[in-house]
Parts: C-alpha cells; structure tokens; sequence
C-alpha cells in the first residue's frame, strides 16, 4: 500500500537533487540534511521552509531570499511527479 507513495516521493526529490548537482556539492551530504531539517521540522509541528540555493549549494531558508512557490506550481509539481512514478 505504501509504494505509491514512496514512488511519488521519490519522484520529487529529483528536483532538489538536481540542484544539488548543479552547484557541485555533495548531493547525499546535501539531501541528507536537507531530510533531517524537514525531519525535524515536522516532528516539532513547524512549517520548514529551507531549501538549496541554486547558486551556492547551501541549504537556507527560502523565504529569507525571497523565494515562494504558488500554488499552481506545487499542484503541477505533484501531477508530473504522479506521472512519472
């Protein structure tokens, strides 16, 4: 019952690790923390908004730069990340 899920989640992560690429850093040590960040966000009830700055590679807080996702963007997001699992 969970693979659906699992396999949507996967799908989704592709976009963080690519960034991660993209800037050069370690793409496990990046999404690693980045997992323990929202992990930990989660477990405290909180709303997690760090994510990779496509420039440096470092993980920060999105709205500290400025950057929202509406959304439409997040609906698509899911619906092409449904497609491809």
């Amino acid at each position: 019952q969970q693979g659906p899920f699992i396999a949507v989640g996967d799908a989704l992560e592709v976009i963080p690790r690519t960034l991660a690429q993209n800037c050069g850093v370690s793409v496990i040590r990046t999404i690693t923390e980045l997992r323990a960040k929202h992990a930990a966000a989660a477990a405290a009830s909180e709303t997690c908004h760090v994510g990779i700055n496509g420039i440096t590679g470092e993980l920060v807080d999105m709205n500290e730069l400025g950057i929202w996702e509406p959304f439409a963007v997040k609906i698509q997001t899911i619906k092409t990340a449904i497609e491809n699992a």
